[in-house]
């Protein structure tokens, strides 16, 4: 099955996850807890991590 292709939702939800604190400090350090905790729910629970992903080709924890 093909990767869903990214809309503007899905451009503005990414955007939500670029400029939110806990995602930016997983990218930041990865090694702490804000890595660790994103890289728990992104896939799960958080609507923008998955977003991101769609948009970026790349999880929200990778720099």
């Amino acid at each position: 099955m093909e990767p869903r292709k990214a809309t503007m939702l899905d451009r503005a939800m990414a955007e939500v996850c670029r400029i939110c604190p806990v995602c930016r400090q997983a990218r930041k350090n990865q090694a702490g807890f804000a890595n660790k905790l994103v890289k728990k729910v992104e896939t799960r629970l958080c609507l923008f991590c998955r977003a991101y992903e769609r948009v970026n080709g790349k999880k929200a924890h990778e720099p």
